[in-house]
């Protein structure tokens, strides 16, 4: 199975000016809370569930609350059963995508579940359990995909500030412009996902995909925005600095 692939590009200095010339007057944008939970324990040691290649996010804001358990980076021999391919279900869905960051590509599978809009702030308020609003396939998912990993007393970190602006038009691509706010940490993520054609060969896609991988760079460049060189993603950059933060 081809699975889609999303092409990123980060943005860390003068994101102010970068949305001026990027972002659409008057198109669809939103606004949200994210929180990434973490073993309360783990963080206090200088461990994260993201160096086990797991993530788990919230979300509460314009649109029906998420909460999302990822694995990022990850084997197609890991996903096992029936999430060894995507599926929906009602107010769920899961989905396996690679991630290509410059360089940088790795294979990512999310299982999320939709919650009513604000639902999830329980979860984030101090003292509360936040792996309790896991669903049972989410469970599932990790007790399958990810076994040495535990899940329990999880504390919430956050919240980042989050405005996405969706399907802007650039240079013959539709792409999500997202920009992430927290202490003093500033970013925007450029991202566009492909999906693979039936009549192309696993090469021909991949192929296809790196054309639109340069020409979004080059489409960033050509406007006089600087991409960013930190080799570190975004979300690991930001968990890193609220795993310090947190008392």
């Amino acid at each position: 199975m081809t699975f889609p692939i999303e092409i990123k590009v980060n943005i860390d200095a003068d994101i102010a000016g970068a949305l001026s010339t990027l972002a659409q007057p008057g198109g669809d944008t939103q606004k949200r809370l994210i929180w990434f939970a973490e073993h309360h324990r783990g963080v206090e040691d200088g461990r994260l569930l993201l160096d086990s290649g797991v993530i788990v996010r919230l979300r509460s804001g314009d649109t029906p609350d998420e909460l999302t358990v990822k694995l990022r980076p990850c084997t197609t021999d890991q996903l096992t059963g029936r999430f060894s391919g995507p599926f929906d279900g009602e107010s769920f869905e899961y989905k396996i995508e690679a991630d290509w960051s410059g360089s940088r590509r790795v294979l990512s599978a999310s299982a999320t579940r939709a919650h009513p809009q604000g639902a999830l702030l329980n979860a984030v308020t101090p003292g509360a359990e936040a792996a309790d609003f896991l669903d049972t396939l989410q469970l599932q998912f990790l007790r399958e995909c990810a076994p040495a990993v535990h899940i329990t007393e999880l504390v919430a970190l956050g919240p980042i500030a989050s405005t996405k602006f969706n399907n802007v038009p650039l240079d013959g691509l539709e792409v999500d412009l997202e920009r992430w706010t927290v202490a003093d940490l500033d970013f925007l993520e450029l991202s566009t996902r492909i999906k693979h054609k039936h009549d192309e060969t696993p090469h021909e896609f991949e192929t296809r995909v790196e054309r639109k991988q340069k020409k979004l760079r080059s489409a960033v460049r050509d406007r006089g925005i600087a991409i960013s060189q930190n080799p570190d993603n975004k979300t690991r950059r930001v968990l890193t600095a609220l795993a310090t933060r947190h008392p």
